[in-house]
C-alpha cells in the first residue's frame, strides 16, 4: 500500500498533460480477472494519483467487454478511496450542448446482461444499496471544481447507460428523454455500482460530445474532433485542481458495503475470504 487514495479512470489523455509525471506502472492481477491494463501511478505538483484507462491503452475493448470487476478490484486492493470516472456522453437535453460537462447523480442501466455487475455470487450473498450511487461529497467537490475551472456544467442529472456498441435509434433516444435522462454513454453502468460494493466514493464527469440522435443536427468529423479536443483540455483543467484540492482535504467515505455481506464467514473459501477482505477494508 503506497497511501494513494485517488484513482482516475479514463482515456489516454487524462495522464499525458503538462505538470503530471507518471512515475510507475503496476500490473496487478486479481480474482476476476486482468483489468484493462496496468495501473498508472501518476504524480501532479507532488499530488500522486492512480490512473487507468478504461478501454485499454489502444482502446481496445468496447464498453461490453470492458472487465469492470478487475478495474475497480484492483484499485481497492491498491488503496483507492475516491475514485473519478471521466467519459464522454451524448447530451438529452437540450440545455447540455457539445462541450460542456454534466456531473451526473443518478444511473439507469439500460445494458442488456453482458457485463459482469456485481462482486457477489458464486457463494458470497451480499446486498448493497444504489439509491445513491455517487457520492454526494465527491459529487459537490466535482460541481465546485468545475466551476472555479469555469468549465460551464450541469450540477445534477441521470446518465443513462446502454450496452453499445452501436449508438441508439431515434425511437429509442426519445424513450431515454421521456425517462428525464440527461446525458447517454455506454460505461458507467456497472462501474459505479462496483463502486459502492468496493466501498469507494464514486463520481463521474460526462463530457459532451455531441447531442443524442433525438435532435436533427448534422455534425462533421472535424466539428466532432474539435469538441472532443475542448473537452479533454477542459477535464485536465478540472483534474488539475481536483486532484490537489482533495489530496489535502480528504473526506471520511460513508461505506455502505459495511454490513452487505449475509454469507457466513466460517463458511467462505480462502479465495472469498480474500475478496471480502480488499471489498471490505
Amino acid at each position: 500500500m503506497s497511501g494513494i487514495k485517488i484513482g482516475i479512470i479514463g482515456g489516454s489523455g487524462v495522464y499525458k498533460i503538462e505538470g503530471i509525471e507518471v512515475t510507475k506502472e503496476h500490473k496487478v492481477t486479481t480474482p476476476y480477472g486482468s483489468p484493462s491494463s496496468e495501473i498508472i501511478e501518476a504524480n501532479l505538483n507532488g499530488n500522486s494519483f492512480y490512473f487507468i484507462p478504461r478501454h485499454g491503452k489502444t482502446h481496445s475493448f468496447t464498453p461490453s467487454e470492458v472487465n469492470y470487476q478487475a478495474n475497480i478490484f484492483a484499485l481497492k486492493e491498491l488503496g483507492v478511496e475516491y475514485i473519478i470516472s471521466v467519459s464522454a456522453v451524448g447530451s438529452l437535453k437540450e440545455e447540455f450542448p457539445p462541450a460542456s460537462f454534466v456531473i451526473p447523480d443518478q444511473f439507469i442501466d439500460w445494458t442488456k446482461g453482458k457485463r459482469e455487475r456485481t462482486f457477489f455470487g458464486n457463494g458470497i450473498v451480499g446486498h448493497v444499496s444504489t439509491a445513491n450511487p455517487v457520492d454526494l461529497d465527491l459529487h459537490k467537490m466535482l460541481v465546485e471544481t468545475c466551476k472555479e475551472a469555469g468549465v460551464k456544467h450541469g450540477a445534477s442529472g441521470s446518465y443513462i447507460c446502454i450496452e453499445g456498441p452501436q449508438f441508439s435509434s431515434r425511437a429509442e433516444s426519445n424513450i431515454y428523454r421521456g425517462f428525464g435522462a440527461s446525458v447517454i454513454g455506454m460505461t458507467n453502468v456497472p462501474e459505479a455500482y462496483l463502486a459502492k460494493e468496493a466501498g469507494i466514493a464514486y463520481a463521474t464527469i460526462a463530457m459532451v460530445t455531441d447531442y443524442d440522435c433525438w435532435k436533427e443536427e448534422h455534425c462533421t468529423l472535424e466539428e466532432i474532433m474539435k469538441v472532443m479536443a475542448a473537452n479533454n483540455a477542459s477535464a485536465h483543467a478540472v483534474l488539475k485542481l481536483l486532484i490537489p484540492k482533495l489530496t489535502k482535504n480528504p473526506f471520511k467515505v460513508k461505506k455502505e458495503n459495511t454490513f452487505a455481506v449475509m454469507s457466513k464467514p466460517e463458511k467462505l473459501s480462502q479465495e472469498q475470504t480474500h475478496i471480502l477482505e480488499v471489498l471490505l477494508r
